[in-house]
């Protein structure tokens, strides 16, 4: 399968390209569930990758999750997948608290509150998810989020049809 192949690739890199702490979060992206991503998420995703480099924390983790991921037309997409710039309603799991946040792309980050950067933790973890779906990620420091999203609000897609 793709997870395999791309785990193979990714294992193989030499030590100083892939840290033992990135190495223990893609082996927690085999047992992460489904996502979804739409082509035009995916490409301007991976071209935001591709100028921020390898040095910001969590680029390893963005990346194969957009490996990993299911692309579809945008057209396609359901409703209640979180999708860039989308609002999103979804919770901690472990502590019980309850956010409401957009997720966008860091040029769109101008400090107002209910915004979350796909490159944030929070961010990269819930591209993708559908509702009800949760997710376990691990956060620079070696925490673990566990995320479950219980509503997507704002669809730039859905509000498309």
């Amino acid at each position: 399968s793709r997870r395999r192949l791309y785990y193979a690739l990714i294992t193989s890199w030499p030590t100083h390209k892939v840290t033992l702490i990135a190495r223990q979060a893609l082996d927690s992206l085999m047992d992460q569930p489904p996502i979804i991503v739409t082509e035009t998420d995916y490409e301007r995703i991976d071209a935001l990758l591709e100028k921020t480099g390898d040095s910001v924390p969590g680029i390893l983790e963005l990346r194969a999750e957009l490996e990993r991921a299911h692309v579809v037309a945008s057209d396609e997409i359901s409703a209640d997948v979180v999708t860039m710039n989308s609002t999103i309603a979804f919770e901690n799991v472990d502590s019980g608290k309850r956010f409401e946040l957009a997720l966008v792309y860091p040029k769109d980050m101008d400090g107002s509150p209910g915004k979350v950067s796909i490159l944030a933790p929070v961010g990269s973890a819930l591209l993708g998810l559908a509702v009800d779906q949760m997710i376990q990620w691990q956060v620079p420091g070696g925490d673990t989020l566990k995320l479950r999203v219980l509503e997507v609000r704002d669809q730039p897609e859905a509000r498309h049809r």
